[in-house]
């Protein structure tokens, strides 16, 4: 081998190629890593959990409008018993998937809201 001939040239065939591809590797990983549709798992699980608490939450005030309607009265106790499951159920997803300071915040936006 000859004298100065260092191992990136050995390897790529010219001085500064191994440089050159990492970094560009390294920009690759970086816009990559930044793409939402990468986020991670947990990040993703918990946007869902989130979303599926939502629908809950909607699920309980539709049921609340029905009980204080009058054309629902033949079928208040039917509402009754399924209001109160729907809130049993946020209750023990809240827990859990401890989602606590969520409901704290959308608690303190609906009543910013009246």
């Amino acid at each position: 081998m000859r004298e100065g001939k260092d191992e990136s040239r050995e390897l790529f065939g010219h001085r500064g190629h191994w440089e050159q591809w990492q970094e560009k590797a390294e920009k690759r990983r970086a816009k990559i890593c930044s793409e939402p549709r990468y986020q991670s798992a947990q990040t993703f699980r918990r946007g869902r959990a989130i979303a599926f608490l939502e629908i809950l939450k909607v699920k309980r005030a539709t049921l609340q409008q029905q009980l204080n309607q009058p054309e629902y009265e033949s079928i208040k106790q039917v509402i009754s018993g399924e209001l109160k499951a729907v809130e049993a159920i946020i209750q023990e997803f809240m827990h859990a998937f401890e989602l606590r300071e969520i409901s704290m915040q959308s608690e303190r936006e609906n009543k910013g809201d009246e």
